[in-house]
């Protein structure tokens, strides 16, 4: 499995004491051997008989030192924009101190039929299609989301909706604003460990139903979309993701939450002080931000992140083509660009059209930034994640 360092540790010890094969550290961050071959014996024995039987004996061993490369993009909006103008009617506010202190005009928000999940296969087809791959050729889904449809997960609706009929493993991640970036280290992950081709990414989110449109401190921030990648496996020498830095702080959970109504997280007493079952049906607040703490937090552990992902990487600032952050904040996007030394004209923000759209942020941007022909085929990206949890990361990477 992967640690926070981007490594790979073995999960089998046993394995490991009877054979001992040459390990190569890959500019990925995974551990893999060298061109060799790994096979897993899966025995069971009968009692009273010594016999072991192998179940991969017929199987041919396959490598483990693969890589995996970008090679596709999408993504999807609602068709209601909601200006800053038209935000100050229902909201003490104005375009001038939400653009100021955010750079953001317009979002998009989730109106009459549409719905969540019809983003996220739209921008998952769209990415498909990019990498002309077809939807029976995808191996595993993940659905970067924090709002889904359903309690239970949207990435099997997702799988349904593309029309995958070899049923391919279907799952969502929960990292709120990180939850896409930390969807392709899972998705590099599985096709390095379980030997998976192509892999679809989807960030989705729509932030708008959890917003307390009475708060212009946290309304003017969110918007709805959804963005997706397709990662596909290749040889080790093509691998295009070049390292990783993962981490949480549930210390700071408290400054960027949506908890459980507190009234109805409380048992309700009897006359008698018994507890009354059954509980009351519980619901989620609306979102609760420290922009102060938030922003404190994002400008000090992302630029240390990037720099952390960089030395793994072995590479240099000088080598970044593109510094692609979550879109959250004008004024953390800059912070951050700036202590990296990364001058503007290198840093991809679409933040001032769609606002904070949580998980669907980074491949939104960089679907833009892929279909304008500011990203092309070759440039190493610098990407990071942060919010909620609290969670943060970043990810080395080359587009194509």
């Amino acid at each position: 499995m992967a640690n926070a360092s981007g490594l790979l540790t073995p999960s089998v010890p046993s394995l490991r004491r009877r054979v001992q094969p040459p390990i190569q550290i890959y500019r990925s961050g995974f551990c893999s051997s060298e061109r060799m071959f790994k096979r897993v014996l899966c025995s069971s024995t009968i009692a009273g008989d010594e016999k072991s039987v192998s179940r991969s004996e017929s199987r041919p061993p396959r490598f483990v030192s693969k890589g995996c490369k970008l090679v596709g993009c999408g993504s999807a909006v609602p068709a209601l924009q909601i200006s800053n103008v038209e935000l100050s009617k229902i909201v003490e506010t104005s375009d001038e101190w939400i653009s100021t202190r955010t750079g953001i005009r317009n979002r998009r928000v989730l109106s009459g039929k549409e719905s969540l999940n019809d983003l996220a296969v739209e921008a998952a087809r769209k990415a498909l299609q990019m990498a002309e791959v077809e939807p029976d050729d995808v191996d595993l889904i993940l659905m970067c989301t924090s709002t889904p449809e359903d309690l239970f997960g949207g990435a099997p609706q997702i799988q349904k909706a593309l029309g995958c009929k070899n049923n391919p493993l279907s799952y969502d991640i929960t990292a709120a604003c990180s939850g896409f970036l930390l969807g392709l280290v899972s998705a590099a992950s599985h096709i390095r460990g379980t030997g998976f081709r192509n892999v679809l990414v989807v960030g989705a989110d729509a932030l708008s139903r959890f917003v307390d449109w009475t708060d212009r401190g946290s309304c003017i921030l969110f918007g709805d979309a959804a963005g997706a990648v397709l990662l596909q496996a290749c040889d080790s020498e093509e691998d295009g993701l070049f390292s990783f830095d993962v981490h949480s702080d549930g210390e700071g959970g408290r400054h960027l939450k949506a908890g459980i109504r507190g009234n109805e997280t409380e048992h309700e007493l009897g006359s008698n002080g018994s507890v009354l079952f059954p509980p009351q049906r519980s619901s989620y607040s609306c979102i609760h931000m420290n922009g102060k703490e938030v922003f404190r937090f994002a400008v000090r552990v992302v630029p240390q992140s990037i720099e952390s992902a960089m030395v793994k990487a072995g590479l240099t600032m000088s080598s970044i083509d593109w510094l692609l952050l979550h879109q959250a904040n004008q004024r953390i996007i800059d912070a951050v660009a700036t202590r990296l030394e990364i001058p503007s004209e290198r840093v991809i923000s679409n933040l001032a059209n769609y606002g904070n759209t949580s998980a669907a942020s980074i491949p939104l941007a960089l679907d833009e930034a892929v279909r304008s022909g500011k990203v092309k085929s070759g440039d190493t990206i610098a990407a990071a994640g942060f919010g909620a949890g609290l969670t943060w990361g970043s990810a080395i990477l080359r587009w194509g």
